[in-house]
């Protein structure tokens, strides 16, 4: 067996393990989106940790604060910690308020999660401030579960209405402000994606209709 049959062998053999790897993480990621471990969901998250948020437009880190936000701390902390963000859009960007993520890019994982939701946390422990992330709701209360928005002005007239902050962007704020916003608010207010289609549909409804959108290549803890 000569040098040149050696080497291909060798090649192939890493591709075929690299595959299996790949193949092993996916798999798992996708067992624990969509049958979430209850023990884990309702542990505790660090006092303080950091989210590093790799994007189509660059890099931004979220430092989270537990005394903010109890429960929304350690929601996000089981979801990044099992990558539940990595492909995920920035479905709702609008220029003078605010940047919202967190809707997943299978149905499957999203049918689950929508029902997810989890109790509100004490109020006016933080203001919607520039670069504050809080986690979006629906108009009832105790209805957050995935969907998180990243403030691009201060907006203070949120906070008494169940929207508590739980971290600030402390690094790439600029990235953040560039993410794509030319599709506004979303239908049928305007021409942005339509929230109950994104849960039916997943990525490939906001990559044939909203092909612009910036999103979330991967998302995961850097410091605890």
């Amino acid at each position: 067996m000569n040098y040149f049959t050696k080497l291909l062998i060798l090649l192939i053999a890493g591709s075929m393990i690299l595959m299996m790897n790949g193949c092993k993480q996916k798999q798992d990621t996708s067992t624990q989106l969509l049958q979430p471990d209850q023990a884990a969901l309702n542990k505790q998250a660090p006092n303080k940790y950091q989210v590093k948020f790799e994007t189509t437009k660059g890099d931004f880190v979220v430092e989270v604060y537990r005394d903010w936000s109890p429960l929304g701390a350690d929601r996000l902390y089981y979801l990044v910690k099992n990558r539940f963000y990595n492909d995920v859009r920035f479905f709702r960007v609008i220029d003078g308020f605010m940047a919202q993520f967190g809707y997943h890019g299978n149905p499957e994982v999203s049918k689950v999660w929508t029902g997810m939701t989890f109790p509100d946390d004490p109020l006016n422990q933080k203001s919607n401030l520039r670069g504050y992330v809080t986690f979006a709701k629906r108009g009832d209360p105790n209805s957050r579960s995935t969907n998180l928005f990243i403030n691009l002005v201060d907006n203070a007239y949120l906070d008494n209405s169940g929207f508590t902050p739980l971290g600030k962007v402390i690094e790439g704020m600029t990235v953040v402000d560039q993410l794509y916003s030319g599709y506004g608010e979303g239908a049928p207010r305007g021409r942005g994606p339509d929230q109950g289609r994104i849960q039916a549909e997943g990525n490939e409804y906001l990559n044939k209709n909203f092909p612009k959108l910036d999103y979330i290549k991967k998302a995961e803890i850097i410091s605890e």
